[in-house]
């Protein structure tokens, strides 16, 4: 668990992370590299919920590689699906990085939403949905490395 008090905006309790794969820890259907040891260094705190609609066929390649089964999305409301594992998980509880369209309502609905520029650029959805917007992927995982860094960022 990372356990934070926001000045201003309370304390989270996060438990889960739920992350997007293709444009935040992957590109164009490969993992990008030291995605694999950041998200051991994770499990420690959080339970990693990896969530996509496997654009380029090749999650199967990426679950070997992480050790993780992803959660599949079906076509049509990608968005409503990645927004309900957030709230089965317990929205409270719940830190979500991602950068696409259908990522914004996952974003809003958690605790802690990061949207991260990727390659593949962000949505504007998912910028204006975020509570924190990062330079890219490791960044968003030195946050959760480094909480106090949220806290210095979200307090009021």
């Amino acid at each position: 668990m990372i356990e934070l008090n926001i000045p201003g905006r309370g304390n989270l309790q996060l438990e889960h992370l739920v992350c997007d794969v293709n444009g935040t820890i992957a590109l164009d259907g490969e993992l990008l590299e030291g995605m694999s040891r950041l998200l051991k260094n994770l499990r420690d705190r959080l339970g990693v919920h990896l969530v996509t609609a496997d654009t380029h066929g090749r999650q199967e390649m990426i679950d070997l590689q992480l050790g993780v089964k992803a959660l599949r999305i079906q076509p049509q409301d990608e968005a409503g699906q990645k927004a309900a594992i957030v709230r089965q998980l317990g929205a409270k509880q719940v830190v979500a990085i991602g950068q696409g369209a259908n990522d914004a309502q996952m974003l809003r609905e958690a605790a802690l939403g990061i949207c991260v520029l990727s390659n593949e650029g962000a949505a504007v959805e998912s910028l204006m949905a975020a509570d924190i917007v990062t330079g890219d992927i490791y960044k968003a995982f030195d946050l959760l490395e480094n909480p106090l860094r949220i806290v210095a960022t979200l307090r009021k």
